[in-house]
């Protein structure tokens, strides 16, 4: 029962923080305009990588949502610079993973994981730009699709505070908590595990090994699906069992950065060499990182949150710890209530509904991308997006191969349904 007693302690420390954050996340959602974005990120300049990498930051989306927003600024005409930049920066870190990196990880890591999203983010940006200069490739799948989200900066100002302000909320406490919530709790259950049931003995050979401790983390975050949140945990149990803190901020780097996925649709939509020049971005980014930390901070820094966090084990945890919880623990409840009311927005259209498979959709951001991205196509009326089904019911005029189109160009795969 050791296992379970360790996800308990470690959702106790963060869920305090981890509601702060979803809350700040939600503001953000709300309040900034999507147009924001778009009108600093056009020309392939140094600026505008900045740029990209200074909004991709705080913003809360994990590795799957920013997939499809890289995509549709990208389509908005954001540099491929900008846009590689963009889906370097945004995954590692937001409000949100940053406060909770604060919570497990003490401070030193909460601001270092910002800082080297950034640098890295420019760093990537700027390489690919700088290739780019050199020979421009033709075959960007590029949509002119301009007017994507035209009409979504412009969220109604005539709304009332009290009902942005409710939005705000649905959107912290409900759909964050179905595109988080899984990914959390996974890497909840890893760190257990790690921590009550690995022993430290397996890890001897990483001990103050900053290369092999680097290289080991590499080869499982690279590929695996971690979200900035989920993989605070496990990077703090990792560092319990003896990985240097270099490894801890690889892992806390590279999993959210990077995932099968992701590498496949950057290769699909940008071209294989942008593809490269991320992936190389963000190892080489990692490595040094990892290595400054290990050699050129004091181990102290990092080492006395982590001692900090065993002693709290042996205190116990607060009755705040408990209501943040309790309350945590409800919203993701909620967020996975069987297939909860899904199916109600069927009947509209019924008339004249073509349906399409929608494949990679993982979180309500993909979902709203597919939906804008459809809505964009000359001839649609009426488009509903079921996450849970993976499916979109689309109605009027629109020729279907430029349906398909669209949903293509933001990196999904989609297909007729046999009727």
């Amino acid at each position: 029962m050791n296992i379970l007693s360790e996800i308990w302690f470690l959702l106790c420390e963060m869920s305090p923080f981890l509601l702060l954050g979803f809350l700040l996340a939600g503001l953000m959602h709300e309040f900034i305009p999507n147009t924001l974005y778009t009108r600093y990120l056009g020309k392939p300049s140094f600026r505008s990588v900045v740029l990209a990498a200074l909004f991709g930051v705080p913003l809360p989306l994990c590795s799957c949502g920013v997939i499809p927003t890289a995509m549709g600024i990208r389509r908005e005409g954001a540099s491929k610079g900008a846009t590689i930049s963009f889906l370097i920066a945004t995954p590692q870190t937001g409000v949100d993973s940053i406060i909770a990196t604060y919570s497990l990880m003490g401070l030193p890591f909460a601001v270092i994981r910002p800082v080297v999203a950034l640098l890295t983010a420019i760093f990537g940006g700027t390489l690919c730009n700088v290739v780019e200069n050199v020979d421009v490739d033709d075959n960007d799948n590029l949509n002119p699709n301009a007017n994507l989200n035209a009409n979504d900066g412009k969220k109604s100002t005539s709304t009332s505070s009290s009902k942005r302000l409710r939005r705000a909320f649905a959107y912290a406490f409900g759909e964050m908590m179905e595109d988080i919530g899984k990914w959390l709790a996974i890497g909840l259950v890893v760190a257990g595990i790690i921590t009550a049931a690995v022993p430290n003995s397996w890890f001897n050979i990483f001990q103050d090994n900053t290369l092999y401790s680097i290289l080991f983390v590499l080869v499982f975050s690279i590929p695996m699906y971690l979200c900035a949140t989920g993989s605070i945990p496990i990077a703090m149990a990792l560092m319990l069992k003896g990985l240097t803190p270099g490894a801890a901020l690889v892992l806390l780097m590279a999993g959210p950065a990077c995932n099968a996925a992701s590498i496949l649709v950057v290769g699909k939509v940008l071209g294989k060499r942008t593809m490269l020049i991320y992936l190389v971005s963000i190892v080489v980014g990692a490595i040094v990182f990892g290595f400054g930390i290990d050699h050129l901070l004091p181990r102290e820094w990092f080492n006395a949150p982590i001692s900090h966090y065993a002693a709290c084990h042996e205190e116990g945890v607060g009755l705040f710890s408990y209501l943040c919880t309790a309350f945590l623990l409800a919203c993701l409840v909620r967020a996975f209530w069987p297939w909860k009311q899904h199916h109600h927005h069927h009947h509209h259209a019924e008339s004249a509904c073509t349906i399409y498979r929608v494949e990679g959709m993982n979180c309500n951001h993909c979902a709203e991308n597919v939906r804008k991205a459809i809505a964009a196509v000359e001839g649609v009326e009426q488009v509903d997006v079921s996450l849970h089904e993976g499916t979109a019911s689309v109605a009027g005029s629109a020729k279907e191969e430029e349906i398909m189109q669209a949903v293509e160009s933001i990196g999904f795969k989609a297909s007729k349904t046999p009727d």
